[in-house]
């Protein structure tokens, strides 16, 4: 589970993300919607331990990521936007090394390597250099890092950036199958992938969050588009009028 209460971060003069407060519970995928800027990536970051908040708290599994971000970090798995790798590695060779780091061994080590390869559809290409897959399968090799552990939650930051249709089916696909027993936080701009996937809607923009609801709920306003652009826009529209 995760837990997001009044969180905030400050870069200088400028506030990117202003009291967002939430919860993912397990058999949720929370679809985290926002435009360029809206305070989506960083909010994600300070979830996950890469960045600091200037206020408010964040949780996974009970744990406060500030306090014990080694614990709050076991039960967790993160797929970034660009997410690295190393491309000289054989996808086999780069889930090993990632099973190493969580400190997994022998047999244990191998059943971690073989299941995320499995689940990730990879293992035709097991063998074959990172540096030489379609994005596609680089974008699943990065996936299969984040669940070799398996995770109790997953936070993914824009998944199914740049892919080909195809390409977005498997991992949508992927995606809903693991939703089952995890509580999954989903950062995109891509309203259909919401549709397709999310039980929850949550929309920031400002650094505010200005909805949380179902995806059902949100259509009785109207097509999503229509009340994605309607919200935002009248949110940036209300923080360009405070910083003047």
């Amino acid at each position: 589970m995760i837990s997001v209460r009044n969180i905030s971060k400050r870069f200088g003069a400028r506030e990117a993300v202003r009291g967002v407060s939430f919860e993912v519970r397990p058999g949720e995928v929370l679809g985290f919607l926002g435009p360029n800027g809206a305070g989506k990536t960083t909010t994600m970051r300070m979830i996950t331990g890469f960045l600091a908040p200037s206020g408010g708290e964040a949780w996974v599994n009970g744990y406060p990521v500030a306090d014990k971000p080694v614990e709050a970090r076991r039960g967790l798995g993160y797929l970034p936007e660009n997410a690295p790798s190393y491309p000289d590695m054989t996808v086999e060779e780069f889930l090993g090394f990632i099973a190493e780091v969580r400190g997994y061994r022998d047999v244990e080590k191998q059943q971690r390597v073989e299941a995320a390869l499995a689940k990730c559809i990879l293992t035709p290409v097991r063998g074959q250099a990172i540096e030489t897959l379609s994005k596609g399968y680089r974008q699943r090799t990065c996936f299969a890092q984040a669940i070799l552990h398996d995770p109790s939650v997953l936070i993914l930051d824009e998944p199914t950036e740049g892919l080909d249709p195809n390409q977005k089916y498997v991992v949508r696909s992927m995606i809903k199958e693991m939703a089952k027993d995890k509580a999954i936080v989903l950062s995109t701009h891509i309203l259909e992938e919401v549709e397709a996937i999310c039980t929850r809607i949550i929309i920031i923009s400002g650094g505010r969050l200005v909805a949380d609801s179902s995806p059902a709920d949100l259509r009785r306003q109207g097509s999503l588009e229509d009340v994605f652009r309607r919200l935002t826009t009248t949110a940036d529209t209300q923080t360009a009028g405070r910083s003047a």
